[in-house]
């Protein structure tokens, strides 16, 4: 917490206690009738809330500077954050060569010899190592049975935002 805002808030409560007294003074002179005690009574209580006031906007300066350091202390964390996990990325990028949003595949021993075979048996013709090319061009709807049948018109996407 910041000074200004514990010294404003100390001042206006210990003024706003200190009060209680001048108040007291003067409701038991308003019972006994006495003007003049009235009079002083009250002036006191004045300049009491008058000093808590003027505490109270001592406090809130001190809130508005607390705030602002607080704003300035989280920004600094944010790029500091911010260098940190751009760190990170370069040394990901240097240890694997790849970008961080870059997908990996492990393959199974089975499946790299699958895959030796048929690249051994396509030459270099990639679209030779699916087992059905023409499955890849033709879209199909399954059913509920779990049969495939040819889709009968295009599948559209909608997207509404």
């Amino acid at each position: 917490m910041h000074t200004k805002t514990m010294e404003g808030l100390i001042g206006a409560r210990t003024n706003m206690n200190l009060m209680d007294t001048p108040m007291r003074v003067y409701k038991e002179a308003r019972r006994k009738g006495d003007l003049g005690a009235m009079e002083r009574a009250m002036g006191y209580a004045s300049d009491f809330k008058g000093r808590a006031d003027e505490y109270k906007e001592v406090a809130d300066e001190g809130m508005k500077k607390e705030a602002e350091e607080a704003k300035e202390k989280e920004k600094l964390e944010l790029e500091e954050l911010e260098k940190k996990r751009e760190e990170r990325k370069e040394e990901n990028k240097e240890q694997t060569g790849r970008p961080e949003h870059a997908d990996t595949v492990e393959l199974s021993e089975e499946g790299k010899g699958l895959m030796h075979e048929n690249l051994d048996s396509a030459g270099d013709d990639p679209s030779a190592c699916v087992a059905d090319p023409a499955a890849l061009k033709e879209p199909v709807l399954y059913t509920s049975a779990g049969t495939a049948k040819p889709a009968e018109t295009k599948p559209t996407v909608s997207v509404s935002v």
